[in-house]
Order: C-alpha cells, then structure tokens, then sequence
C-alpha cells in the first residue's frame, strides 16, 4: 500500500508532502488497519478549511481524499503524523 500526503496551508504556507510504501513492512497490516479507519469518514472534495489552518491531500493507492483541521479524527491524525514522520 502507498500512502501519499500532502499538506497545505498553516501560517506560512508551506507544502510539504510525503509517502511511505508498506509493502514488505512488518507493520503493514497496521497501517492498512489506519488508513481505512482514517479514509472511511474523509471527504472526497477539498472542505472549507479555517485562517492559518493546514489543509491535507491524502492517497492510498490511487483513492484521494481531503482533510482540513481542526477537523481531523484521532485516526486521521495519527496517520498524517505518522507518514510525514516517517515518510521520504
């Protein structure tokens, strides 16, 4: 699975984006598990995000996404955190 994020906004603007393959990874079935739960309730149009906030362009395997806080979940959180930690 891979897993692409791209991050918009925030105070001063700045892109920055991220991915991580899991294929071959010993914890891929826990990224799957996150993806689908972060993926299940997101939006398929970009929402109207607030002043200075991030907004947030997610792909797993060529399904997109689009998130914006403070209106993220726990799930969807973590998996940005998570890939833009731990992504190249």
């Amino acid at each position: 699975m891979r897993i692409h994020v791209h991050r918009t906004g925030g105070f001063a603007a700045i892109d920055r984006r991220a991915e991580i393959d899991t294929a071959g990874r010993d914890d891929s079935a826990e990224w799957q598990s996150l993806a689908a739960r972060a993926l299940a309730t997101a939006r398929t149009e970009p929402p109207v995000g607030v002043p200075d906030g991030f907004s947030y362009q997610i792909t797993v395997d060529g399904r997109t996404v689009y998130l914006s806080d403070p209106r993220l979940t726990d799930d969807q959180r973590t998996l940005i955190t998570r890939v833009m930690k731990e992504g190249a």
